[in-house]
C-alpha cells in the first residue's frame, strides 16, 4: 500500500506536499527500521523533497535503528547537493553510527571524492576510528587518501586517532510510527511506563516516562470529577493539539482517556521550559544572541498557529509554555493548552497576560493581540533575566495589571532595538499591536547583526 514513506522513496513531491499540509501528520516519525522521511529522501537523492522537509521542520540529525543520520545516507549514495544542503542546515558531520562510521567513512569507502572533500572542508575529522579501528583515510583508494590527508593538515586537524564512542544514548532516534500514525487513538494508561514525578502545576501532575520506546512527559490532568461529558469533550478537543507540521510547535503525541485519569502525552525534552532555562542553574548560556534566536523561534511558531483556520483554544503564551529542544530550538507546547472543562475563568500565570485578557470575556477578546502582549513580556523576561512581578503573588499581579495599570519596566542597558520592540508589542491599544508576521523580519534582521 502506498504511504508517505513510499512517496518519499519514489520522489512524489506533490503527494508529499499534500501530506505535509495536514498539521496532524508527523514528518519526524520513523518506519519499521527507524528511517524518517528525510532519511529516505536523502538516500534516494530527492533534493526537492529534502528541501521541503527541512523547511517544514524535519529533524536534521535524527537517527534510524542503525544510528545513521540523513547525512550518512546522502554521503553513502553520492548525493553531493543533498550533503551540502544538510551541512548548511547544521547536520552533525562527525556523528557516528552503530558501527562507528561517520559520513566521511562512507564517502571514502564508495569513492565519492568531491563529497569527501566537501565534508573535510566543512570540518569532518579524518582521524575518527570506527568500531574496527579504521579511520576514513583507511577506506580511501589511490590518491584520494593523500589529498584528504593534506587538506586535514592544512586545516590544522589533529591526526591522532580518535577511539570509537557510542553516541546512541543522545536520544536522536526517530519517533515510533505507532506513536503518531493513529488519529485520535486513545492509549491505555497501563502502556505508559511512568517513573519520575517532575512537578505539580495547577492544571495537573507532570510525570516522565516511556511509551512506544520514546521518552515522554505525561500530564495527568487535575479534575474534581471525571464525568462522561468531560471524557467526551476531552476526546473532541485533544486532536486539535496534534500539530506536527511546524518546527517551533511541540505537539501532543497521544492521550489516555482512562477514567478517572485523563492524560496528555508529549515528547520529553531534556532542557525543559524556557522559564527553567532563564531562572534556574543550567549549563546553557542565554546571551543576547541566543535570546533573539529563541524570540525568533517563538514568533515563527505563533505566526503559524495564528495562520490556522481555527486557533488553538485556551493556549496562553509564556516562558513556561515554551519548551527547548536538544538543538536549542524553542517550541510552543500544545500540551499546555487548557481544555474547556478545566477551571473555567481561572488564570494560572497572569503576569504574562495582556490587561484586556484579564477583564474581557473570551468571545470579546482579540486573542492574537493579547498573544502579542504575552510575547513582549517573554521578550522582556529574556532581556532582563527576571521573573515578571516576582515580588507579587500571581493573584496580586493579575489584579494590579487589570485594575492599576501595573506594567513591566524596561531598565537601562537593554539593547535599544529590543527595548523598542517590547514597547511596540505592548501597546495599550490592542488594535495597534503588530502581528507576528509583521515582527518576523524585524527579529530576523536583529538576529544577524
Amino acid at each position: 500500500m502506498e504511504d508517505i514513506f513510499h512517496w518519499c522513496r519514489e520522489g512524489n513531491t506533490v503527494q508529499v506536499r499534500i501530506w505535509l499540509d495536514d498539521t496532524e501528520h508527523d514528518m519526524n516519525q520513523g518506519d519499521d527500521h527507524g528511517f524518517s522521511l528525510l532519511h529516505w529522501a536523502a538516500k534516494e537523492g530527492h533534493m526537492s523533497i529534502v528541501e521541503m522537509l527541512v523547511s517544514r521542520g524535519a529533524r536534521i540529525n535524527s537517527t534510524n535503528l542503525g544510528d545513521d543520520t540523513p547525512l550518512h545516507l546522502g554521503a553513502a549514495h553520492g548525493h553531493r547537493d543533498i550533503v551540502n544542503y544538510l551541512l548548511r542546515h547544521k547536520a552533525d558531520l562527525n556523528f557516528v553510527n552503530e558501527h562507528g562510521n561517520t559520513p566521511l567513512h562512507y564517502a571514502c569507502f564508495w569513492g565519492y571524492a568531491l563529497i569527501a572533500e566537501d565534508l573535510v572542508q566543512a570540518g569532518a575529522l579524518v582521524s575518527i576510528a570506527n568500531k574496527y579501528g579504521d579511520v576514513p583515510l583507511d577506506k580511501c583508494r589511490g590518491a584520494m587518501a593523500k589529498k584528504l590527508h593534506t587538506m586535514a593538515v592544512d586545516m590544522g586537524q589533529n591526526l591522532e586517532k580518535v577511539a570509537f564512542k557510542d553516541q546512541s544514548w543522545l536520544g536522536l532516534k526517530t519517533r515510533s510510527r505507532d506513536a503518531t500514525l493513529s488519529r485520535y487513538k486513545g492509549i491505555n494508561i497501563d502502556e505508559l511506563a511512568l517513573h519520575t514525578k517532575m512537578t505539580t502545576s495547577p492544571s495537573g501532575e507532570l510525570w516522565r516516562g516511556k511509551w512506544q520506546g520514546n521518552e515522554i512527559v505525561a500530564k495527568i490532568l487535575t479534575l474534581r470529577e471525571c464525568t462522561t461529558r468531560i471524557c467526551r469533550d476531552f476526546n473532541d478537543e485533544f486532536p486539535r493539539l496534534r500539530i506536527f507540521s511546524h518546527p517551533n510547535v511541540l505537539p501532543v503525541v497521544g492521550c489516555s482517556n482512562s477514567p478517572p485519569n485523563l492524560v496528555v502525552i508529549n515528547q520529553y525534552l531534556p532542557h525543559g521550559s524556557l522559564f527553567n532555562l532563564l531562572h534556574q542553574e543550567t549549563s546553557i548560556v542565554v546571551d543576547t544572541a541566543q535570546a533573539l534566536k529563541f524570540a525568533l523561534d517563538i514568533a515563527r511558531g505563533m505566526a503559524f498557529l495564528h495562520s490556522l483556520d481555527r486557533l488553538v483554544p485556551n493556549l496562553y503564551l509564556s516562558s513556561k509554555h515554551v519548551m527547548i529542544d536538544e538543538d536549542l530550538t524553542a517550541r510552543i507546547s500544545m500540551a499546555d493548552a487548557k481544555f474547556s472543562f478545566q477551571e473555567k475563568g481561572k488564570v494560572y500565570s497572569p503576569q504574562w497576560f495582556a490587561p484586556e485578557a484579564l477583564t474581557k470575556k473570551p468571545k470579546d477578546l482579540n486573542v492574537k493581540a493579547s498573544d502579542m502582549w504575552s510575547f513582549a513580556v517573554t521578550l522582556w523576561e529574556m532581556a532582563t533575566r527576571e521573573v515578571p512581578f516576582a515580588d507579587l503573588s500571581p493573584m496580586e499581579a493579575g489584579m494590579k495589571i487589570a485594575t492599576e495599570a501595573l506594567r513591566v519596566s524596561v531598565p537601562p542597558g537593554i539593547s535599544p532595538h529590543i527595548s523598542k520592540l517590547i514597547r511596540i508589542c505592548m501597546n495599550e491599544d490592542p488594535g495597534k499591536r503588530p502581528s507576528f508576521d509583521m515582527i518576523l523580519p524585524i527579529l530576523e534582521k536583529m538576529s544577524v547583526q
